[in-house]
């Protein structure tokens, strides 16, 4: 692709439509908060243009901008500004939105993946950490209309981390979306988290230092319908009686979780000084997890950690280790219940917690790989008055081993966002047990 540019032409607050009333005011942030790391969730949605020849983005983007205002009244906290108590003052302020020229056709950009050249199309960098600022103050929610020349769009969102999960973030949008397309909106968020989660003393938690240093790259794998039948089957105990793990057929998520985990600890077995202990994390949503469960509309930060880990004496480098990964990730995934739930609600949690801190940061030999799976998310029924999606994407994260998931467009198969170091994607670039699983190309 020839030289791409995104110019910013005009930026702007936009502030709720009505004001936030006294008794809101004030937001107090959650336990499960605090643990959120220290950036920016960042989505990217792709619009092509449909028959109309001229169509009118000075029409669009007011469009977008008065119903953002509605939305806000709804989502109040995200136009607030964060206190030093770990509160959110909600105040009105605002969140950004701006406008951008793109200087080539959305076809173009929809080629291959390119990372770098998506970001662009984000009111931060991917790597920004929270705490962008706009007219020195910081921003919870930032917005980016970009225009490409053949009429499409993309819109770049910021959500911070520190407010929001992924659920929260798509609840967002939906809701933005429906009230855009002047649809009835029947969902309003409830802002009851620190009510379950009151937050917790956790001066020893440093959350920046779980950013990385070194340079991060980004690499983006299909796997269709097919493959994904073909790794669940590869990853059941039935599939080899000799495995002894207990029963199971894993999810489409486990399975593929699996294959990605084995060819990350993979390489990092083939270092000089590999890690002893190899761990495998999956973000698991905790509204459907607690007893009762909580509305999927409760907004902020509603996961935890299923944590399952491979020990030096283990062998896993056979053909068996589809099945042995993928039993380890199901039966940790199945330990996330109620009663997980009622360790977070306890101050016992905080030395748990400072110990796997302290780990991390420790030279004991563990390397950890984190998984995300935004598979059952709505984003594409997205739709703000011009049709649904062409794609979706969350192009980088600023942390190393963090893969995220999303379904692709038809439902049927999985695309993976893998955050790795430079120097291992050379090797996961050209891995043999990898590749006959996965396209690369956009739209599969």
């Amino acid at each position: 692709m020839a030289t791409m540019t995104v110019k910013i032409s005009s930026k702007e607050t936009i502030k709720p439509s009505s004001p936030t009333p006294h008794h809101l005011r004030n937001h107090n942030l959650s336990f499960m908060d605090q643990l959120a790391p220290n950036t920016y969730i960042p989505i990217i949605l792709f619009y092509h243009a449909k028959n109309d020849r001229d169509i009118d983005h000075v029409q669009r983007s007011s469009q977008l901008k008065m119903s953002l205002q509605q939305t806000l009244n709804r989502f109040y906290p995200l136009a607030g500004t964060i206190k030093e108590d770990y509160s959110i003052d909600c105040n009105d302020n605002g969140v950004e939105f701006c406008e951008a020229q793109v200087s080539c056709q959305l076809s173009e950009v929809l080629q291959q993946f390119d990372a770098e050249i998506l970001n662009q199309f984000l009111p931060f960098g991917a790597h920004v950490t929270n705490g962008a600022k706009t007219e020195s103050r910081e921003v919870l929610l930032a917005i980016q209309y970009n225009i490409f020349q053949c009429g499409g769009v993309a819109i770049g969102v910021c959500v911070s981390h520190i407010i929001a999960d992924g659920i929260s973030a798509v609840t967002f949008l939906n809701v933005w979306s429906a009230t855009s397309r002047r649809d009835n909106v029947a969902i309003c968020p409830k802002f009851d988290v620190a009510n379950f989660f009151p937050k917790k003393d956790m001066h020893w938690y440093n959350r920046d230092s779980l950013l990385s240093k070194e340079k991060i790259v980004t690499r983006r794998l299909v796997f269709n319908k097919s493959s994904i039948a073909a790794l669940r089957e590869k990853a059941s105990p039935a599939a080899d009686s000799q495995v002894k793990v207990q029963h199971y057929f894993p999810t489409r998520v486990e399975a593929v979780s699996a294959l990605i985990w084995g060819r990350l600890m993979a390489i990092s077995k083939s270092k000089p000084a590999p890690a002893k202990f190899i761990q495998a994390t999956h973000a698991i949503n905790l509204r459907v997890r607690m007893v009762p469960p909580m509305l999927m509309h409760s907004f902020g930060n509603l996961w935890y950690y299923a944590s399952a880990i491979v020990s030096p004496n283990e062998n896993v480098d056979n053909d068996n280790n589809l099945i042995i990964l993928g039993s380890k990730l199901s039966t940790a995934i199945k330990q996330i219940n109620d009663d997980c739930v009622k360790q977070l609600q306890s101050d016992a949690i905080l030395d748990s917690l400072r110990k796997v801190f302290e780990q991390y940061h420790s030279t004991s030999g563990i390397e950890s790989f984190s998984f995300t799976s935004w598979c059952t998310f709505r984003f594409y029924d997205i739709d703000f008055g011009w049709g649904e999606p062409t794609w979706v994407c969350c192009p980088s994260m600023p942390f190393k081993n963090v893969i995220v998931m999303m379904s692709t467009k038809d439902k049927q198969g999985i695309e993976t966002y893998v955050n790795i170091l430079e120097e291992d994607s050379i090797i996961f670039d050209s891995d043999l047990e990898l590749l006959p699983y996965v396209s690369r190309k956009i739209g599969d």
